[in-house]
């Protein structure tokens, strides 16, 4: 089969079409003919091997996939599944437990958006901030996967006003058209607000930790700029602020933070309260090229692979 390797860790460059063995389902693993592979941000970091989990070489990157289920319970069913890794491929393993058949209705592109991205989302909301009904929301990279979907599902999940932030007046239209109530480049003084979303690091984790209101949080799900910044407890004790980190893989085999919300998620969709964006489709030969216009804030919503286009 034809798959992405990576054998030494770096920039995009690293990344090569290689020809491999078909890999083999373990107990508790089911065997995913690939017809699309999800792009998101923690992929760059896992070329570098700079992320949360640390990985070994020689590596097929890519968390997250959609396509048929080859044997097993799930025989012929279309299917999107975390893999972890292995999702540049044609075909790739992932556990039972993070595979989830699609409803009617629902296309690949949306699967892919609402698995990580859309979920990601709904917990930043629900087990992080437990938003309170009216609060206020920044929502930073509103146009990217992640925010465009948190800015869509502010209003349901009872947020006052949401406000989007985005790098380009085209980004801040697109927020304000998904439901945002004020869209406002990521440089300009933020509001005093009750929940600030945030991926970054560096300066604008700690401009929105300062924009918090007493009992204000701020929820970390990502560190695109790999910049690291320190707050003291001293400030945490004087502000009444908090700081709530999340990464969704501790929702793994926790009951009810998987299926239940991606289920959610689906209906929530069907009903057209949420538009999963699918912000461009790149050929498997050119993941390299997807990962630079990622990390280069050219795209918007969920980036895409197709493994059938060499």
């Amino acid at each position: 089969m034809r798959a992405i390797q990576i054998e030494e860790w770096g920039g995009p460059e690293v990344m090569r079409l290689v020809d491999l063995p078909e890999p083999s389902p373990a107990e508790g693993e089911v065997l995913i003919e690939v017809s699309r592979a999800g792009v998101n941000f923690a992929d760059t970091h896992q070329r570098e091997n700079n992320y949360i989990a640390r990985y070994e070489l020689p590596l097929v990157p890519g968390g997250e996939v959609v396509g048929v289920a080859r044997g097993g319970s799930l025989d012929g069913r279309r299917v999107v599944a975390m893999t972890g890794t292995g999702g540049y491929a044609e075909f790739a393993v992932a556990r039972e437990d993070t595979t989830f058949p699609l409803p009617d209705g629902v296309d690949e592109g949306q699967a892919l958006a609402l698995l990580i991205q859309g979920l990601t989302a709904w917990h930043l909301y629900r087990t992080c901030a437990r938003i309170q009904e009216g609060e206020s929301v920044v929502v930073h990279s509103a146009a990217g996967g992640v925010g465009s979907l948190a800015v869509q599902l502010g209003k349901p999940m009872g947020a006052g006003e949401v406000i989007a932030t985005a790098s380009s007046e085209e980004r801040r239209q697109l927020a304000l058209e998904l439901g945002a109530d004020v869209a406002i480049d990521p440089k300009d003084d933020l509001p005093e607000v009750d929940i600030v979303f945030e991926a970054a690091g560096g300066p604008l984790f700690e401009r929105s930790f300062a924009a918090l209101r007493p009992f204000g949080r701020i929820v970390q799900y990502g560190l695109s700029t790999r910049e690291k910044t320190r707050v003291s407890n001293a400030n945490l004790l004087k502000t009444s602020r908090g700081i709530v980190g999340f990464w969704l893989m501790h929702c793994i085999g926790r009951p009810g933070m998987l299926r239940e919300p991606l289920a959610d998620l689906f209906e929530r969709a069907s009903r057209g309260e949420v538009r999963a964006l699918v912000g461009g489709e790149y050929p498997l030969a050119e993941v390299a090229r997807a990962h630079e216009d990622l990390l280069a804030r050219r795209t918007s919503g969920k980036l895409v692979v197709d493994p059938s286009i060499a």
